[in-house]
């Protein structure tokens, strides 16, 4: 086992991989609750969601560790399941079962791109600099999302975002966690993140802010609703409204996988020569888990960046996505017990991960324009739109450029502006 994941040569151990797998099996557990919330409003069985949500995350997360040998979660992403609800369904009419249908399709599209190394091809050409740029950028963009879901940073319509109420309980617990954490991390304790979200858990039910769940053990929902569906909807997809709609689902999802493959390789230190290893392998575990998520009854999957809390645990192989895979086994039977993994309690984990992270931004070449502005709107853009293909993507647009300004177009790979063009292309029709 030690010899399959190379646990001598990526220096870890049974211990410290198995501590990586259940720290982001816990940070991103909230898509086992939230998943079904949102695909439900599209009129999905709320139960048949859950089961396949977490099956999809089996699978995948299965997938990735034993063929790629990667520290990843899969699960459905956050992004495209709110896309596949209410601009799909609700927003453009389109009944969920044709719109899971094109989630199916746009899955084995992306099969036959990784078979063919297409996608990896895509990801190895790829700047350093703009490397660098993408996985510090996935990082502004989580350190955000834990703001937000710890109530530290709120809405404003003045100004947008505004710090919010400290004293809140839910921020209170939010707030101390991160504290606790971040001592724990300077004390130079291992799994400190992990740590700090048992600890903040155990405080919020004390003082009352969670409640103690009132049972352990669930059954399983049915997976009836939604299961196979895609394959009596197959003739229904050939129209210039789904046909967009798969082109955007593969957009999103190729680039969310992407940063994410991006920056867990280079927080794990597993890049090699601007490459990263087994890069087809992992797409193509990424794919088939977005086919066999769609065939269960759910949207998109993709490899998700709460994984690099893991990484900052301390995982560093496969065996780490393997863990991930037995916990959401696990939660399968005891759904109740998921309550208490609250925003709250995941929001510091979040903000620590983000800042770790970020450390990838002194790599970039600061001394250079044509590398400097390229980076600086990939990073704060992820964080701005909330989304890290759209951040991906307008990098992209502006790298070409600038190095055609400073006569070093021939240093860009002819790949970089064939997605320049689409990009500009996705931008002004979709």
């Amino acid at each position: 086992m030690k010899k399959f994941f190379k646990f001598e040569e990526r220096q870890t151990s049974y211990k410290r991989e198995t501590l990586a797998g259940i720290t982001t099996f816990l940070s991103m557990a909230y898509i086992l609750v939230v998943n079904p919330i949102i695909l439900s409003q599209a009129g999905m069985d709320k139960g048949a969601l859950f089961t396949a949500t977490a099956l999809s995350a089996i699978v995948g997360s299965l997938l990735i560790g034993l063929l790629a040998n990667y520290p990843i979660g899969i699960a459905p992403s956050m992004g495209l399941n709110s896309f596949f609800t209410f601009s799909v369904c609700i927003g453009m009419g389109i009944e969920w079962q044709i719109a899971l249908t094109g989630v199916f399709v746009a899955g084995i599209i992306f099969m036959i791109l990784s078979l063919l190394k297409i996608r990896e091809k895509i990801i190895n050409v790829i700047p350093q600099d703009l490397k660098y740029a993408i996985a510090s950028g996935i990082g502004f963009f989580i350190a955000f999302v834990g703001l937000k879901n710890a109530g530290i940073v709120v809405s404003n319509p003045d100004t947008f975002v505004s710090i919010g109420d400290l004293t809140s309980p839910g921020t209170g617990l939010a707030v101390v966690g991160f504290i606790i954490t971040l001592m724990m991390l300077v004390r130079g304790i291992n799994g400190g993140i992990f740590y700090g979200m048992v600890i903040t858990t155990i405080i919020g039910m004390i003082a009352g802010f969670i409640d103690v769940p009132s049972s352990i053990i669930g059954s399983v929902p049915s997976l009836e609703p939604t299961f196979g569906v895609v394959f009596s909807h197959l003739g229904d997809i050939f129209t210039p409204q789904v046909l967009t709609v798969i082109f955007t689902f593969l957009f999103v999802a190729f680039f969310d996988t992407a940063g994410a493959l991006i920056a867990v390789a280079s927080q794990a230190g597993i890049m090699r020569d601007n490459e990263i290893p087994n890069a087809g392998r992992a797409l193509l575990a990424d794919s088939t888990s977005g086919v066999a998520g769609a065939i269960f009854g759910t949207s998109t999957t993709a490899s998700f960046v709460e994984s690099t809390a893991g990484i900052a645990v301390g995982g560093r192989t496969g065996f780490t996505a393997v863990v991930i895979s037995i916990c959401f086994t696990i939660a399968l039977f005891f759904s109740p017990i998921l309550s208490v993994i609250t925003t709250e309690v995941t929001a510091p984990a979040l903000i620590i991960v983000g800042a770790l992270m970020a450390m990838e931004i002194s790599k970039i070449n600061w001394g250079r324009l044509e590398i400097v502005i390229p980076s600086f709107v990939t990073i704060i853009m992820m964080p701005l739109t909330s989304s890290v293909a759209t951040g991906i993507a307008l990098g992209f647009i502006l790298y070409p450029f600038a190095m055609i300004a400073q006569k070093r177009f021939k240093e860009v790979h002819p790949i970089m502006y064939v997605l320049c063009v689409l990009f500009i292309l996705y931008f002004i029709f979709v």
